[in-house]
């Protein structure tokens, strides 16, 4: 990771960008816009200076987190169009899935949902892919991106299978920090999965998650990692939030309240309004089971205050939770009036986007995952079938069902049979890897100075298959001692090779309006035994029907 990718007086290289990355992507995952902006302003000129797809995608995915602080939504929607054109120019890998995850979690926070459903797709799928690679930081931290995007998706069952994906790739590296995050991270997502089950009245599956999640707190507690302090402050909102799935509201209302006295001290905007709606929701599940004591109206302030907290650190899924549970909470206190102002602005805030089911959305991730897969692998399995690995030409394969098509006798067509001189003193004489070398550069010079409409196939072996669709004898023998020249006139100095690399061709045309028109396989046969008649005639050169040979010795 030693190559500059700046200029200026710093000369800052590709590792320092991965440092000023993962100090941009911490910060964004704390949910602090200063401490993210102080950063972005740091990294900008270098990211500015980069070329590479990879970092050019992440100078506009950030740049669109950016713009989403300062609150520029047309900015954040032309960054990420930026960002996905440049991901379309990277490899597939654990940091692209990590880039396409984070862009997502972007998009949705930008109320963006259908374009943040789709790189949350193609990030899982990568993700997965990636995973056979080996653990690796860009795979631990695209499961926590995706986590995250999924959780503001209402996608939670999705989003509690990426945040343990993420968790045992976590356990496979040595950081701990890497480790408290994600046991961090399964926690709440366990929890708020817990919450939802337990409002549709599944209370069994919810104490089940409740458990995971205070299974997850204890260890991450256990681990030798001093996190700061917000975050083990919402560690402890969480855990007290997953007790009262699993031991009852009565156990969990003591530690949030002094949870709560101390976010409100210490904490962050985000922060305080997490553990105002904890409070709250664990308030009113207590209003219900208990007459009087003021839980009600304790748990209304509280939505509010969370509200405006939500509203202020741009968290929209969550502000629009606590509008819809102010509606639902004053109806059932008997305020109408004030139900229906909640209810309202709930209806002008969530649109038409959000307007579709949960279930519905997590049909649609599923079956478009399983959609892109197997298109995946049938574009995987047609290039296996179809290309050959090491040259990257069409196979044999290909080229019969290129040849099973062509109206050989209808119009013009030309075939040129072209095969490696004495390749078989290059493998003896060197080694394999300067024959496969061999092969590949010959490969490289037939496509490079083919006509525009020609086809260079790799037939067998040393031997390869030029079409030239409506070319005649003149047109194709001239073209093709055009393919023979260039590998004879190429550089093979740097194989060390015992004599120069050159190559024979036979060609055979079929003209259009013939009697009796040729199959496509007599045509190959004729060029083919003009191939054997020029390797024959001294190598070097080309023969066609009715023409003498064309080569090194030709006036």
């Amino acid at each position: 990771m030693g190559g500059c990718v700046s200029p200026g007086p710093e000369r800052l290289t590709e590792g320092d960008l991965d440092d000023a990355l993962w100090r941009l992507l911490s910060a964004s995952d704390r949910g602090d816009p200063a401490a993210f902006a102080a950063e972005h302003d740091r990294a900008a000129a270098a990211l500015d200076a980069a070329t590479d797809p990879r970092w050019v995608a992440w100078r506009h995915a950030l740049a669109a987190r950016r713009a989403l602080v300062d609150g520029d939504r047309e900015a954040v929607a032309a960054a990420g169009a930026a960002a996905r054109d440049a991901l379309g120019r990277c490899l597939p890998c654990a940091q692209t899935a990590l880039t396409l995850a984070y862009l997502a979690a972007v998009e949705v926070a930008a109320d963006r949902v259908d374009a943040a459903m789709v790189l949350a797709i193609d990030a899982s799928l990568l993700a997965e892919s990636a995973a056979a690679d080996g653990p690796a930081r860009p795979l631990h931290q695209a499961h926590l991106w995706l986590s995250l995007a999924l959780s503001a998706l209402d996608l939670e069952e999705l989003a509690v299978a990426q945040a343990l994906q993420g968790r045992r790739v976590a356990e496979e590296l040595p950081g701990a920090a890497d480790r408290w995050r994600l046991l961090q991270l399964c926690a709440q997502q366990h929890a708020e999965l817990a919450q939802t089950m337990h409002r549709r009245g599944r209370g069994e599956r919810a104490r089940e998650l409740a458990g995971t999640a205070v299974d997850c707190a204890e260890a991450a507690r256990g681990l030798d990692w001093e996190a700061r302090d917000a975050e083990q402050d919402l560690l402890d909102v969480v855990q007290a939030w997953a007790t009262a799935d699993r031991d009852g509201v009565e156990d969990a209302l003591g530690p949030m309240r002094r949870a709560h006295r101390r976010v409100h001290r210490d904490g962050g905007t985000w922060l305080r309004g997490y553990a105002d709606l904890v409070l709250a929701r664990l308030l009113t599940r207590l209003a219900r089971t208990q007459s009087g004591g003021g839980h009600d109206a304790e748990a209304t302030d509280l939505l509010v205050d969370a509200a405006g907290a939500f509203a202020a650190a741009g968290d929209r899924r969550r502000y629009r939770q606590c509008l819809l549970e102010l509606g639902q909470g004053t109806a059932a206190m008997g305020r109408p009036a004030e139900a229906l102002h909640w209810l309202e602005a709930y209806r002008a805030e969530t649109g038409q986007a959000h307007a579709r089911g949960r279930e519905l959305w997590a049909e649609m991730f599923v079956q478009r995952s399983r959609l892109r897969e197997a298109q995946r692998q049938t574009a995987h399995f047609r290039r296996v079938a179809l290309e050959d690995p090491l040259t990257g030409l069409g196979n044999r394969r290909s080229a019969e069902r290129r040849l099973g098509g062509m109206r050989v006798g209808v119009e013009p067509v030309s075939l040129a049979v072209v095969d490696i001189d004495r390749f078989k003193s290059v493998n003896d004489d060197t080694s394999h890897s300067h024959g496969d070398e061999v092969l590949r550069r010959v490969a490289d010079l037939l496509r490079e100075h083919s006509r525009t409409d020609d086809e260079v196939y790799r037939w067998a072996g040393d031997e390869f298959l030029v079409v030239l669709p409506t070319a005649t004898a003149s047109q194709a023998l001239a073209a093709v001692d055009r393919l023979r020249a260039a590998v004879a006139d190429a550089d093979w100095g740097d194989l060390q090779m015992p004599e120069p690399v050159t190559v024979s061709i036979g060609v055979a045309t079929a003209p259009a309006s013939t009697d009796e028109p040729l199959g496509w396989r007599s045509l190959f046969d004729t060029a083919d035994l003009h191939l054997f008649s020029a390797k024959r005639g001294g190598r070097n050169r080309v023969r066609a029907h009715g023409s003498r040979s064309v080569g090194e010795d030709t006036p």
